[in-house]
């Protein structure tokens, strides 16, 4: 069966027919059944209406679910998401941009997911909605584990809502591959760095991916930097990857993973604070 609803009522009602996949641009469906008969249900959300566009509230940025990476790319957004930008322009090819969503990517829930490190950064939450109604988590409770998520029967994700971040407020996004374009990460670091005007640290977030089921944040890290001025990569040690659990793969051992982890982390942070 193959449904194509119009409102967001009509899609959560589509999604409780047992073992119903909901499409969004298909860049991760298709290739998980290439050569494979769909013998499932698919729910396809392209046409929903409002699922599509960035907004702006008093406290937050609202990514509906079908916001694609070229619509990110493009969007004017303050530099607070320009880790975010950057990590858009690292999904796939300019085709796959065109075509792959936020909340694509963040249902997939791939250890890999070029988008979720910036968006943990940031302290984005996910938006649901199911027949009995709407709740929000936060997307480090949304990702439970190596492909799943908390959607329950019937949900889908409606929006990506990230808190407005302070104007002072800068971010980046490193991610290492086998070759530089249209390749599966090795590792990702994603920081965002609020600095005062001495250029002390304020506040500062810091997350990784491909380095455990789930990308991580570094709250350790986080708390030490705090108060820094100068050159944050200097200060980076071993023991400030302690929550990482990478594990060996054909793309990298997880020895390669927590080094190179190191090195990104430092980098990311010095192109926040614009050091490097």
């Amino acid at each position: 069966m193959y449904a194509r609803p119009r409102t967001i009522e009509e899609a959560t009602r589509a999604m409780t027919m047992p073992g119903a996949l909901a499409l969004g641009g298909g860049t991760d469906v298709y290739p998980a059944h290439v050569g494979k008969p769909l013998s499932r249900p698919i729910v396809d959300l392209s046409r929903v209406e409002g699922l599509r566009g960035i907004s702006h509230t008093a406290d937050a940025v609202r990514f509906g679910a079908a916001t694609t990476w070229t619509d990110i790319v493009r969007a004017q957004l303050p530099p607070a998401f320009d880790g975010l930008k950057a990590a858009a322009r690292e999904v796939g090819s300019i085709q796959i941009q065109n075509r792959g969503t936020i909340a694509g990517n963040l249902c997939n829930a791939s250890p890999a997911a070029d988008g979720v490190p910036p968006l943990l950064s940031l302290d984005a939450s996910v938006e649901l909605a199911s027949p009995e109604g709407r709740r929000v988590l936060p997307l480090s409770a949304f990702i439970t584990g190596y492909r799943r998520t908390a959607l329950g029967p019937g949900e889908i994700v409606t929006a990506v809502l990230v808190p407005s971040p302070a104007s002072a407020a800068r971010s980046a996004f490193v991610k290492l591959g086998a070759r530089r374009y249209l390749v599966i990460s090795i590792l990702m670091a994603a920081a965002v760095v609020e600095r005062d005007a001495q250029g002390r640290i304020l506040q500062a977030a810091v997350a990784v991916g491909s380095a455990s089921p789930v990308a991580q944040r570094l709250p350790d890290l986080e708390a030490e930097l705090r108060g820094l001025a100068g050159n944050p990569s200097a200060m980076l040690a071993p023991r400030h990857l302690a929550g990482l659990a990478p594990i060996d793969d054909v793309r990298a051992t997880a020895a390669y993973r927590l080094e190179a982890a190191l090195s990104a982390v430092g980098e990311a942070l010095d192109l926040a604070v614009g050091v490097s």
